[in-house]
């Protein structure tokens, strides 16, 4: 089961956590979730990992740290304080990775070449939308899925023929809602859940039936 693998260097400035979601206990139940699934994923012999949203880059370093060298690692943000700060933390660990400034995917053209797709998207359900960079980060509107729900149809287009897509969700995003979307495509699982404090968190996995 757990190899116990590290968690990544990272160093966020006091700059950077004015934007840039901080590791959290969200971002370390998806590195549990990966570890758990890590002689899985070694074993798609992966060509491309994408994660959106990569903030301060500790979950895509973790992966390419874990995966050898044969992937290109690519992140995407909106924010381009977090994109720089996830090239900082790959620098840090001796890891190679590239990133990009764009919302979600727009511009990319990525059809059925992601063997590995991550996601910890803002899920907190909110009265009103975002504004600023840091409530991007975990502000998702009244359902907690706003980021989210723009997000989900793209996933078939995006995974390889053995691709997989791991999820962060909270409880009140509707987790037998989130499982059954893309249903015709997509197959989903919970792969692992966790209490943090008032949270209900659960870390979901996609491939494709």
């Amino acid at each position: 089961m757990s190899e116990g693998l590290p968690t990544p260097d990272y160093s966020l400035s006091i700059e950077q956590r004015e934007s840039v979601y901080e590791p959290a206990e969200d971002t370390f139940l998806l590195l549990d979730a990966l570890e758990k699934d890590i002689k899985k994923l070694r074993a798609l012999d992966a060509r491309i990992v994408l994660e959106i949203g990569c903030g301060s880059g500790v979950v895509s370093t973790f992966v390419a740290q874990n995966l050898g060298k044969h992937a290109f690692h690519l992140g995407t943000d909106i924010n381009f304080v977090a994109a720089r700060c996830t090239r900082q933390t790959a620098r840090m660990n001796r890891i190679e990775l590239d990133t990009i400034q764009t919302d979600l995917i727009r511009g990319l053209r990525l059809d059925r070449v992601v063997d590995i797709l991550l996601f910890n998207p803002p899920y907190v359900p909110t009265e009103s939308e975002a504004t600023t960079d840091i409530e991007r980060t975990w502000a998702g509107g009244p359902t907690g899925r706003g980021t989210l729900d723009r997000f989900l149809p793209e996933v078939p287009r995006l995974l390889s023929s053995q691709g997989v897509f791991y999820l962060v969700a909270l409880h009140q995003n509707d987790i037998p809602s989130l499982l059954n979307h893309n249903e015709k495509e997509l197959k989903g699982e919970i792969v692992m859940q966790r209490r943090c404090g008032i949270e209900h968190l659960y870390i979901l996995k996609f491939s494709r039936i």
